[in-house]
């Protein structure tokens, strides 16, 4: 049997952002945690490290498909592998991240009202009612709500293709590993 490490714990670290945005939707600024530390980790290091050992969703996925054993393991189509796919779901992802920013821009400055919904699949409307933000700016509170969308969506899709496929396999066409990947292979090829 192989040894434990501390890290192949941090799939705990998913169901708990999970849960605090659900009882507070401000607890949805943690996700940028998911976007900061592959950045520096593939720009400091030059590595994948942080997707490879420490990513949280990617302990969660290997933890309930391969060690509780939920994986069907399907072979996955070519084309979930081909850097075409890769690059543009990875643009998709960062324009509704760009889409949050710009929506949380209009918020703050008062063009725009506070959206109070997760939106799931950028389509479907989860109200967040029970959840009080009167305490804080309006485009906190925006940007929590957008980026709970985000990150949820993403959790989503992850399951399925951990659900149906291997049970990593939303790390082949992860867009934060798809950059990441990108800045590593720039970075050492100027090294």
């Amino acid at each position: 049997m192989k040894s434990r490490h501390w890290y192949h714990y941090l799939w705990i670290w998913s169901i708990i952002y999970f849960s605090l945005g659900f009882v507070n939707i401000l607890f949805a600024w943690l996700g940028l945690i998911n976007f900061c530390l592959p950045l520096l980790f593939a720009i400091i290091g030059g590595n994948k490290l942080f997707c490879n050992r420490y990513c949280d969703r990617g302990q969660f996925l290997r933890f309930f498909g391969s060690q509780a054993g939920l994986s069907r393991r399907h072979a996955m189509p070519a084309f979930l592998h081909s850097t075409v796919f890769r690059v543009l779901f990875m643009a998709f992802f960062f324009a509704m991240f760009g889409s949050a920013l710009w929506t949380t821009w209009l918020v703050a400055g008062g063009v725009a009202s506070v959206q109070d919904a997760v939106m799931l699949f950028w389509t479907i409307r989860l109200p967040w009612e029970w959840t009080s933000t009167a305490a804080v700016s309006p485009w906190v509170v925006q940007f929590s709500f957008k980026l709970y969308s985000l990150m949820l969506t993403s959790e989503i899709i992850a399951i399925v293709a951990m659900l149906w496929f291997r049970p990593r396999a939303w790390c082949t066409f992860c867009p934060m590993g798809t950059l990441t990947q990108g800045i590593c292979k720039l970075r050492n090829k100027k090294g």
